[in-house]
């Protein structure tokens, strides 16, 4: 399945589920709370109104090395919004993605989709646990701040 067939299926328009694709083109899928849907919400705004240009935008869909993977929140500079526009979903990763952590989360995933995340061309990945604090994620491996010095001091997010 690839992520157009996704979006055009009609009886996936209405689940209450976050949708991914893995690298074979099988339908992943995951519940969502309200409290994660709070955390998306906080966070967005949060990165809205530190960054003065590109944009902020919530289930933001990357084709990655395994699959269309969707990042809970993710701000896009200007350059890459210049470059990739609104497609769906991007051919590379935004600067930064964020993914807010779930019970329903285990470790070992949850890592490998930041390195997927990573590798397609994210500048940083933010690791959010249900308590508001994150772990921030570069190239380099887990970094004591962001990169981002509009986002560098921040406390727990929520």
């Amino acid at each position: 399945m690839q992520w157009a067939d996704v979006l055009a299926d009609p009886c996936l328009r209405d689940l209450p589920y976050k949708i991914e694709l893995d690298g074979y083109g099988r339908i992943l899928m995951t519940p969502a709370s309200n409290h994660h849907g709070r955390a998306q919400a906080s966070l967005a705004h949060r990165l809205a109104n530190r960054f003065a240009s590109g944009a902020v935008i919530t289930e933001c869909s990357v084709e990655t090395a395994d699959g269309v993977k969707v990042a809970d929140v993710a701000w896009l500079s200007d350059d890459f919004l210049a470059r990739h526009g609104e497609t769906t979903p991007y051919p590379q990763a935004p600067d930064l993605c964020v993914e807010v952590l779930s019970p329903s989360n285990t470790a070992p995933a949850i890592a490998a989709k930041a390195a997927l995340y990573l590798q397609a061309g994210a500048r940083e990945v933010w690791l959010v646990d249900e308590a508001g604090g994150r772990t921030i994620h570069g190239s380099e491996g887990v970094r004591a701040t962001s990169a981002f010095a509009q986002a560098a001091d921040w406390p727990p997010l929520f």
